[in-house]
């Protein structure tokens, strides 16, 4: 029996965008909408949702017409190391501060990939180092230490 699925690529994605749109406007429901003019809280989440549902809604029917590859395994140690690296970023960045941990969040990230490459990853790393500090400190005024307390900083 052949399945009525012809991208499951598409329909897992469609599957996904729907999901997050629909919890996005149902969450939004608590909050006033408001109009265009005026924006409510919920406005924003509920016209983002509706898009992202919109965007569902069309990779799934595209799943049931073009034809595509189907899903790859499951990549857990990317998304572990992922994970790890953003709540390890959440956890030391006040600590630590940001020129020592935004090395770590790079190159931890870059890890994740099977093109990890030590040189790539530690100039990658010095760079956006570099672009957060002048971004984020120097430019926005965000006020998040370049040394953390645990650096003397």
């Amino acid at each position: 029996m052949t399945s009525l699925i012809r991208n499951p690529k598409d329909f897992w994605a469609g599957i996904i965008y729907m999901a997050f749109g629909l919890s996005a406007i149902v969450i939004g429901r608590e909050y006033g909408l408001g109009t265009a003019l005026r924006m409510g809280p919920a406005y924003f989440p509920t016209v983002l949702g509706g898009l992202l549902t919109l965007i569902g809604i069309i990779s799934l029917i595209r799943s049931f017409l073009k034809p595509g590859e189907p899903v790859g395994s499951l990549a857990l140690r990317p998304m572990i190391l992922i994970a790890v690296a953003s709540v390890l970023f959440g956890f030391l960045v006040r600590g630590a501060g940001l020129v020592v941990v935004i090395p770590i969040l790079v190159i931890t990230t870059a890890y994740a990939s099977i093109h990890f490459r030590w040189g790539t990853s530690v100039l990658l790393a010095i760079g956006m180092t570099a672009f957060c500090v002048l971004v984020f400190i120097k430019g926005l005024g965000i006020p998040l230490p370049l040394l953390g307390s645990w650096f003397g900083g």
